[in-house]
């Protein structure tokens, strides 16, 4: 068995089956995880390549949900050499030490008109913190897409280290978006 594959196992396991809540099955090749940041003034994007989630969600009982996603930090790719080359080194991601960002939403918030909060805890290099990442959710049948942002203070997860703690080089804001394409799980 593959790391991936071990990830998987440990994510839906760790997913535990809530009352009314439906288990969806996320569609890596269909969905993404993105960030953007400005380096010297200019703006750039990137994504992860890889990551894993586990999601048991019930609209209709928002607050019964939950989600643990599972990123690759090693996969991280902006398009630019040098960027790339440097976001797994021990100032920045450290992969070394941890090669894996976690989210885990406890619960989910109805805002009204297809608006969510996932309210949970985001993990990286070690460090945790507790997020909310608002998201629109469009459903249709069995099928659902999840589209959300949510801006970071990089440095709060030790993200950019010595001379990039600053700022002066790489801004401390850093966007993460979210889209996210699933369907019901069949045969539960």
């Amino acid at each position: 068995m593959n790391v991936r594959h071990l990830l998987v196992l440990m994510a839906l396991q760790a997913v535990p089956s809530m009352g009314l809540a439906a288990d969806w099955q996320v569609d890596p090749a269909g969905s993404s995880i993105r960030f953007s940041g400005v380096q010297v003034g200019v703006p750039f994007t990137g994504r992860f390549q890889r990551f894993e989630a586990a999601v048991s969600f019930d609209p209709a009982k928002p607050e019964t949900g939950s989600a643990k996603v599972l990123i690759d930090l090693t996969s991280a790719k902006t398009g630019d050499v040098q960027r790339d080359e440097a976001m797994p080194q021990k100032d920045w991601f450290d992969v070394k030490a941890e090669a894996t960002a976690r989210f885990e939403a406890s619960r989910f918030v109805a805002k009204g008109d297809g608006r969510y909060d996932a309210v949970g805890t985001l993990t990286i290099r070690g460090r945790s913190k507790p997020v909310t990442l608002p998201f629109r959710l469009g459903l249709d049948g069995g099928h659902a897409h999840a589209v959300g942002h949510l801006d970071l203070v990089r440095t709060e997860f030790g993200v950019g280290q010595g001379p990039w703690a600053s700022g002066q080089w790489v801004a401390l804001e850093v966007g993460v978006d979210v889209d996210l394409v699933a369907s019901i799980k069949s045969g539960l």
